[in-house]
């Protein structure tokens, strides 16, 4: 009960400011993406949860193996449909013409903080699992919605850009950010709603970096990798 109350107040919270944005913008605003958009957050958080624990765990291990494949399946089949289409949400290993020259220096920048945070807060001994998971499932599937499906839905509920550092950003961007850091930091238990705003900050800062390699790019393969490199890299070093 207490995961179905956090998302609907997170699913609250996105209805709210993504109806105040659009009404400041009615021309450039498609409510039925945004409507589709929330359907597809909390979709995501029934199968990430396994229906909130409702659907038996076949897999085990300390980690949610099976509540994330369940959200990429889902994911993936929802990308496939003609309203979406693979490519158009980021799910191509083409990369645009020079775009690779202009990520590269972002992705090295990013690399080495979390390089150096791995030596200076080294991380206890990790299992097997624990390098397996990290080097896989969270950058598949967090990336793969959050700025491939997600981004895509949202981008289509607000359709003004402005251009800044050489690509085109919308409120869409932006609400996907927040909307991936309130998923680490939001939440309720003991009758009430607790935000963590470090946990904010840690999570969606650095989801504008992905957003920022996903439009340069029109690719999702550098945002997976960066996303897994930066959680598996303390466990290797």
């Amino acid at each position: 009960m207490n995961g179905l109350i956090g998302i609907s107040g997170i699913l609250l919270l996105l209805l709210i400011a993504g109806g105040a944005i659009g009404m400041a913008d009615r021309e450039r605003f498609a409510p039925r993406w945004l409507m589709i958009a929330a359907l597809l957050v909390a979709v995501n958080d029934v199968l990430l949860t396994r229906g909130y624990g409702l659907i038996p765990d076949l897999v085990g291990g300390e980690w949610n193996w099976q509540g994330k494949a369940l959200a990429l399946l889902a994911t993936l089949a929802i990308a496939s449909l003609p309203a979406f289409g693979w490519r158009r949400v980021g799910l191509t290993l083409a990369q645009a013409p020079g775009s690779f020259r202009a990520a590269l220096p972002v992705l090295l920048l990013y690399c080495g903080f979390f390089v150096v945070i791995a030596v200076a807060f080294p991380d206890d001994p990790a299992s097997r699992e624990d390098i397996a998971f990290q080097l896989t499932m969270p950058g598949l599937e967090e990336e793969i919605f959050y700025r491939g499906l997600l981004l895509f839905a949202l981008d289509r509920a607000f359709t003004g850009r402005v251009r800044f550092l050489g690509v085109h950003w919308g409120w869409g961007a932006v609400l996907s950010c927040l909307l991936f850091g309130l998923a680490h930091a939001f939440g309720f238990s003991d009758g009430q709603f607790s935000f963590d705003p470090l946990f904010m900050a840690l999570t969606a800062l650095p989801s504008f970096i992905a957003v920022w390699l996903r439009l340069r790019t029109g690719s999702l393969l550098l945002p997976v990798l960066m996303h897994n490199f930066g959680n598996a890299i303390s466990m290797l070093i």
